[in-house]
């Protein structure tokens, strides 16, 4: 048959013409004296229809390009951390890289302890040996001839030879090649655990930034910014949880696991031992009351007292006091 055709009407109060339309044709119309419900054909309002259809589609794509730029930032991020991660699992030893991250966190008590304006005397050392119990499992036994007259190239590189040397304590008890294969465990292990957080707190960021604009600040700016921030800041608690880790985990050895099973079974005979002599101290603690009983006859209120004085039992030795 012949080609079909279609024909759309649409109110004047549609969402399409009240929002994105011309506010002149409702008014056009009442002049005209035009009843509610009358249907109108004219190129004006055709033209109008057409007009609105345009701005909704350009203000869709303004979204979905908004929505784009949002996403690039997390999509440059989400390839420096694949890449990464694609690096560890694939790199046959790890020990440069964690190295590298050993050498980053000396220089953070580097940089907030050796004051180049005090003398090293003077230096917060009881904040000092915190934060290296903190980041490497190490307590400086430092007297205060080594204190004295330090600065900061002697500052580092005495604690560059404490760690180093912890870490080969480390390797050697644990193994060479047992510790290359911790490295790689930890390390992915702490990228995957701070980079959900990571996209976590972005997501938070993305739904709030939109504030800024308050601000008169670009809402998308301010996003690029504090997210690249927080990608930093991601990137460091990554390197220092590892190096944390890697400065005190240790594997049990197959001796040190009888040794501590027949620790704990001692241990829990002598807490036996101990609740059964409790126990029994308790018991023989315990004494048995004995019922109260009277010697002699029951004397009555009204009887004579047995003390001889002539009076009522009640009113003598019966008596309350």
């Amino acid at each position: 048959g012949d080609p079909g055709s279609s024909r759309f009407f649409l109110s004047l109060e549609d969402d399409l013409l009240r929002i994105f339309g011309s506010g002149r044709i409702s008014g056009i119309m009442d002049k005209l004296g035009m009843e509610e419900d009358e249907p109108i054909e004219h190129n004006l309002i055709s033209r109008a229809i057409e007009n609105a259809q345009k701005k909704v589609e350009g203000h869709n794509f303004d979204i979905r390009k908004h929505l784009l730029e949002y996403d690039d930032v997390m999509n440059k991020q989400r390839e420096v951390i694949y890449r990464q991660r694609r690096e560890v699992l694939s790199g046959d030893d790890l020990k440069n890289v964690v190295q590298d991250m050993v050498d980053d966190q000396i220089e953070v008590p580097v940089s907030v302890f050796a004051n180049s304006r005090l003398a090293s005397e003077d230096w917060d050392w009881d904040g000092f040996e915190e934060q290296m119990l903190d980041l490497f499992q190490i307590t400086p036994n430092w007297s205060d001839e080594d204190k004295s007259g330090m600065d900061e190239n002697s500052f580092r590189e005495k604690i560059t030879g404490m760690v180093e040397a912890h870490y080969k304590t480390q390797e050697d008890y644990n193994g060479e090649d047992t510790q290359r294969h911790l490295e790689r465990v930890i390390l992915l292990q702490m990228v995957d655990t701070h980079w959900k957080d990571h996209l976590l707190s972005m997501d938070h960021l993305k739904q709030s930034i939109g504030l800024r604009g308050y601000g008169q600040k670009k809402p998308l700016d301010e996003y690029k910014k504090e997210g690249f921030s927080q990608f930093l800041r991601m990137i460091d608690n990554v390197k220092q949880q590892t190096v944390s880790t890697l400065m005190r985990v240790r594997v049990v050895q197959e001796d040190d696991v009888d040794r501590l099973e027949a620790e704990r079974r001692e241990r829990l005979e002598q807490e036996r031992a101990q609740a059964t002599l409790n126990k029994g101290a308790a018991g023989e603690d315990a004494a048995v009351a004995k019922p109260t009983r009277r010697e002699g006859e029951k004397v009555g209120r009204n009887a004579p007292c047995p003390c001889g004085s002539g009076k009522k039992f009640k009113k003598c030795c019966g008596k309350p006091k």
